[in-house]
């Protein structure tokens, strides 16, 4: 394997951010019961800031196989996730979680799982494999079940978690599957290889098309694109206001650059095959979303429709 094959440096800002999210991690569970939130969450703004010069410092180029690609592309959804996790952190310190009666901040955890849900996106965004996909997708959604039923209290914040949990991991499913299949026919599940192999054959396996559409589907999951939304009213409206904040932002950023870098990419060259599909369902998400969100009294459902 040449050198070049496991070049670990264009990895850094996630290696970086992991590796920080560990050391925060320790430093809460040092902390007194109660006062561990706001030294965890100033260490965790730093981490994003510090990533995020990492990640404009870093070049071109491939890593671990061809399973990480790190471009311009791949930085500048970085960023935005970076971002988008920032902001949600600095949401976090001044709220106030209901607790036995009494307002009292967020579990010292909350940020290190916003942190944690960033490198997952961060990872999704520099994919060059389709495992590389799956593994930041997971890393990010598993982050978000917990973020979601932090409020212990709260009936409203169990139930998002939970439906959320049950819904993702549906969605998880369905685009494993798709996976499998493309992989079946396709024989590899590397990016460039795809390309190799779906543009250098005349007919298309309909099985390898039946995979291409799980997985458009598992995407759309992922996006909250009608008609695969109907977890996100009741998650958003249940999940405290910074989880919200947080899936709003970051984790959608990261699952349009991943749906972006899949389709024009691996899939790019068959692209007559599900373009309609991807019409289709932008067009229901746009009609849908303008006046499903007429009626909402409630500013974090009417979030869900409008996003």
């Amino acid at each position: 394997m040449s050198p070049n094959a496991v070049n670990w440096s264009l990895a850094l800002p996630e290696i970086a951010l992991a590796v920080s999210g560990l050391v925060i991690l320790v430093v809460g569970v040092l902390q007194r019961r109660g006062e561990g939130f706001f030294p965890c969450a100033m260490l965790t703004i730093a981490s994003f800031i510090g990533c995020a010069f990492l990640v404009a410092l870093s070049g071109n180029g491939e890593a671990y196989a061809g399973t990480f690609v790190n471009d311009s592309f791949a930085r500048f959804m970085k960023l935005l996730a970076l971002s988008g996790g920032l902001l949600a952190t600095v949401v976090t310190v001044g709220y106030q979680a209901e607790e036995q009666g009494t307002q009292k901040p967020l579990p010292f955890e909350t940020p290190i799982l916003m942190l944690f849900s960033t490198v997952g996106a961060m990872i999704m965004a520099s994919s060059g494999n389709l495992m590389t996909m799956f593994v930041g997708l997971e890393l990010s959604s598993l982050s978000i079940y917990i973020l979601c039923a932090l409020e212990l209290d709260k009936v409203t914040s169990s139930e998002a978690g939970l439906k959320y949990f049950v819904l993702g991991s549906l969605a998880s499913g369905l685009l494993l599957y798709g996976m499998s299949l493309v992989y079946g026919y396709a024989g590899t599940m590397d990016y460039t290889g795809l390309v190799n192999v779906i543009g250098g054959d005349d007919i298309v396996p309909l099985g390898l098309i039946v995979g291409v559409v799980f997985v458009v589907v598992g995407l759309c999951f992922k996006l909250s694109a009608v008609p695969f939304h109907m977890w996100t009213p009741d998650v958003y409206q249940g999940a405290p206001t910074p989880v919200t904040a947080y899936m709003a932002g970051a984790p959608k950023f990261a699952a349009f650059a991943l749906f972006l870098r899949v389709m024009t990419g691996p899939f790019g060259t068959i692209a007559p095959k599900w373009q309609i599909l991807i019409e289709t369902v932008a067009l229901l998400s746009m009609v849908y979303g303008a006046f499903a969100a007429i009626p909402q009294t409630d500013i974090k459902r009417l979030m869900a429709y409008s996003s």
